[in-house]
């Protein structure tokens, strides 16, 4: 009983080289890896500063200038050159839920800026508010993917769309977060968000939400059941405080793993789906408690650095193609709009650059990202920079230039950048208690938390102590029981 009470001691006061070493270097590890991501911003150089600072006030104009001013609801696209497109053209009039979500954000980007008089945002956020609490057409409190300008009526034979409305309560709760003292914005945005039925939108599936609902047809057949920017939504319904889906629905996706460029990482689409979900959501610092581990943050990281190398492997093919010049993710192009990307190679790749896909990870790879955003503004001037920042897509390879610049794309380069410079957009999502809670909830634990696990795990295997798997178990990490503290004191 003495020689296990001095081993226990040992173990607990680190006389033990072995276990001292594992104990000590993982959490170190971490905990230098989550002061690396905090420091980003402290790298830019005030060149790349003043940068960030003209392309996210261009950004910001757009959701200004495109926003009605008695619905809130901001356009789908525009006109680089800043013109909405005339009565006549298909996109006349039409905005996007996910577009307005992203509208918000931007507004408390504005106000926290000084790009917009704080009382003046604060209105346009509640008059948007009011909007989609009590005029917007919804099911369920789920909101169209495409509406009219002014009246919010249904455009397109549109669905309710479950990521888009998603994207939506991206911007309510980022204006929650951000005018936390104002007492009608966070009721309307409490309104908003507890409304939404996500029992509804599993269609009768006990774990994995639809895509949306038609009143034509019901529910979209599709299901959020892959790796994609869903993650957002999922988190959302989890810890919903009225309609919350199980737990278990984090789990219940697929989540498929490639190697390119010698990492591998979760990739089923184009970039984007690395982008969205993190506009808002501080992943930062999280992983999954299971192996292996997955780390959301260092996956889009990843998936940014493989992505510039997979460009730069087609520049034998496009030229346009530089190891500065690079990105492509959903966009136009000049045969219509294609939902392309790679790694693996989209057959329908003709070498047109799509800025966001830069822009959207500034806030995983600044180095690379800001460098080429600067590179393309400097090499190709004011034919793919204008009053809103960058156009939509453009093509070095053969000249062509999107004459469109599209919300959402803009809203992603805006909310990455401000991620990058301040954190603030996380800072506001996450300060809405139900996110952080959905996400220990769905298994995801911060980094280090994480390792003190592996590590104790790691102890128990290595003494194979009874007593101590014991007190594991009770939740004490090696604690000695008061007689053991007696015995060892008399010792």
């Amino acid at each position: 009983m003495r020689a296990f009470v001095l081993l226990a001691f040992a173990l607990v006061a680190g006389i033990c080289p072995g276990a001292s070493s594992q104990a000590r270097a993982p959490l170190a590890s971490a905990q230098q890896r989550q002061q690396l991501v905090q420091q980003q911003p402290a790298r830019l150089s005030p060149e790349d500063e003043a940068f960030l600072e003209d392309l996210s006030r261009r950004a910001f104009l757009y959701f200004i200038e495109h926003a009605d001013p008695g619905t809130g609801l901001v356009l789908d696209r525009a006109r680089m050159s800043g013109e909405a497109h005339a009565e006549g053209h298909p996109s006349y009039n039409v905005t996007s839920s996910a577009a307005t979500g992203f509208g918000l954000t931007a507004l408390c980007i504005g106000a926290e800026r000084g790009w917009i008089p704080r009382p003046e945002a604060r209105e346009r956020v509640a008059r948007t508010l009011r909007f989609f609490d009590g005029r917007a057409p919804q099911m369920k409190g789920w909101f169209l993917h495409w509406m009219d300008k002014p009246t919010g009526e249904r455009r397109w034979r549109s669905e309710y769309s479950s990521i888009d409305t998603a994207l939506l309560l991206g911007g309510v709760l980022s204006a929650r977060g951000c005018f936390r003292e104002d007492a009608e914005v966070v009721r309307l945005a409490t309104k908003i968000y507890e409304r939404v039925d996500f029992r509804w939108m599993l269609a009768a599936h006990p774990t994995l939400l639809s895509h949306g609902w038609r009143p034509e047809t019901g529910f979209i057949k599709t299901r959020w059941d892959t790796y994609s920017e869903h993650m957002i939504l999922q988190l959302l319904a989890i810890g919903s405080n009225s309609h919350a889906v199980t737990p278990r629905a984090w789990r219940a996706w697929s989540r498929k793993r490639i190697t390119y460029a010698r990492r591998t990482y979760l990739n089923d689409g184009p970039l984007f789906t690395h982008q969205f979900s993190h506009a808002w959501v501080d992943f930062r610092g999280w992983r999954e408690s299971w192996y292996p581990f997955t780390d959301y943050f260092e996956n889009s990281v990843a998936a940014t650095r493989s992505h510039r190398d997979f460009c730069l492997n087609l520049s034998v093919e496009f030229p346009g193609y530089t190891e500065d010049v690079w990105g492509i993710t959903a966009s136009d192009s000049r045969k219509g709009y294609v939902a392309w990307g790679g790694p693996p190679r989209d057959p329908s790749i003709d070498g047109t650059v799509v800025p966001c896909a830069a822009g959207g990870s500034l806030m995983f790879t600044p180095d690379i990202s800001v460098h080429a955003l600067r590179v393309m503004r400097e090499k190709f001037g004011e034919r793919i920079y204008g009053r809103y920042g960058f156009t939509d897509a453009f093509n070095p390879t053969n000249g062509w230039v999107n004459p469109d610049v599209i919300g959402i794309d803009l809203g992603i380069t805006l909310l990455s950048a401000e991620n990058l410079r301040s954190g603030n957009v996380w800072r506001w999502f996450m300060s809405n208690r139900e996110i952080p809670r959905a996400m220990r909830l769905a298994g995801l634990v911060r980094a280090h938390e994480q390792r003190r696990r592996e590590v104790n795990a790691q102890r128990v295997e290595r003494f194979g102590s009874p007593t101590v798997r014991a007190r594991l178990k009770g939740g004490r990490r090696f604690g000695l029981a008061p007689r053991a503290r007696a015995s060892r004191r008399r010792a």
